[in-house]
């Protein structure tokens, strides 16, 4: 897997992630305040987990590859914490270059064909 699409996953598994704790909260809200029903609950606790997991592995795998010191590299992982976090720490990555592909790799991968 090339680290340009590996940045790309990780923008993309941002967001859902972002999302998935948005469906679960409506979730909880149906669950537990309105009392109206626990399917919201049901579908997305496991959706937004499995991808709370792929965020957290993005993370990981991304600051190795990037080359992310500590701090960047917890401020990611502690965003996974709080709704909507991965949103705003995916913007400030990108914003900072801290999702740029650096020149070096960028010069040794191959150009995608087609």
């Amino acid at each position: 897997m090339s680290l340009p699409f590996r940045i790309a996953l990780f923008k993309v598994v941002a967001v859902a992630e972002a999302l998935s704790w948005a469906g679960l909260l409506v979730g909880m809200y149906l669950k537990h305040v309105a009392g109206t029903t626990e399917a919201g609950v049901h579908l997305f606790g496991p959706l937004h987990g499995g991808i709370f997991v792929v965020y957290v592995g993005l993370v990981l795998l991304l600051a190795r590859s990037l080359r992310w010191g500590p701090w960047v590299t917890l401020a990611g992982l502690a965003a996974s914490v709080p709704p909507f976090a991965t949103l705003v720490f995916e913007l400030w990555a990108a914003r900072t270059g801290r999702l740029d592909v650096p020149a070096s790799v960028a010069e040794r991968e191959p150009e995608p064909v087609g």
